[in-house]
């Protein structure tokens, strides 16, 4: 293999995508293997936003019975306009990158507050953003100056060309690595999706995990997990077969030095050895 196919990604991990060999340029990006994190960012929140159904049994509880403590300590999570503000400073510094950007999980919002939160982000990232009719790989990104792909998961993202449609999410729920990979596996048996989606490695601690582990923290329970879940991603690989991946997602991916943004981004060396 010449070296000019090589994938040699630099450690900080910050320029990837520019630094893809010419072969992966036609790709689609949903046949790239891409990096994600999960969960980055909270939307429309103050001290008067209840805990979501969707949130763990005993911290709806704590919401009910001392919501002037659980309340303000939920809200210390960055807010979505500050975080997408970030990024797209961050993306004037890095002009060839592209970001996935996937917004759900819209609890308790109504039409008026998607609709402010639609204008904001197409302010926001502007003629970065790619429209959903293109087949985005990084040639024509770069050349129409395309940097955002906005996945919106409601009715309300009807008739943007701006916004993508849901970007399916393969979520374990569970505290379990060793059933998050079981769970990941039998997804991968049904097929990917045609488009864009994300295989979630993230741990759930329920309330029975956080009651028997009261010292613990979601990082630590992460961390200490991390090896199996990094041995699984090992044996993947992205493109169009029915159990490939595409985006995949964890929690805390700055950890033990990019190991797994590298790792994730390595996947992509199979589709070399393909052509």
């Amino acid at each position: 293999m010449e070296d000019a196919e090589r994938l040699c990604i630099s450690s900080c991990c910050s320029d990837w995508m520019s630094e893809m060999p010419f072969a992966f340029w036609d790709t689609p990006l949903w046949n790239l293997a891409i990096p994600g994190s999960h969960d980055t960012m909270t939307y429309c929140l103050d001290e008067r936003s209840s805990v979501v159904q969707s949130s763990p049994r005993v911290l709806r509880v704590l919401d009910t019975v001392l919501p002037c403590i659980v309340r303000p300590c939920i809200i210390k999570w960055a807010t979505t306009q500050e975080a997408l503000t970030e990024v797209a400073h961050w993306l004037d510094q890095h002009t060839k990158e592209v970001v996935i950007i996937a917004l759900s999980a819209f609890d308790g919002m109504n039409l008026d507050q998607h609709k402010d939160l639609i204008q904001f982000l197409i302010c926001t990232f502007d003629n970065k953003i790619c429209p959903n009719h293109i087949i985005p790989s990084l040639r024509q990104c770069w050349k129409h100056n395309y940097q955002v792909i906005l996945s919106y998961d409601d009715s309300a993202a009807s008739g943007y060309e701006e916004l993508w449609p849901q970007c399916e999410y393969w979520w374990a729920n569970t505290s379990d690595p060793s059933h998050v990979i079981s769970y990941l596996e039998e997804r991968k048996a049904e097929g990917r999706p045609g488009q864009f989606f994300a295989a979630g490695l993230n741990l759930t601690e329920d309330a029975k995990y956080i009651l028997s582990h009261p010292c613990q923290s979601l990082q630590s329970m992460t961390l200490s997990s991390y090896g199996l879940l990094l041995n699984w991603v090992k044996q993947q690989c992205p493109g169009p077969g029915k159990s490939c991946l595409n985006i995949i997602c964890t929690d805390f991916v700055g950890a033990f030095s990019n190991e797994f943004t590298q790792l994730v981004i390595g996947l992509n060396q199979t589709l070399l050895k393909e052509t």
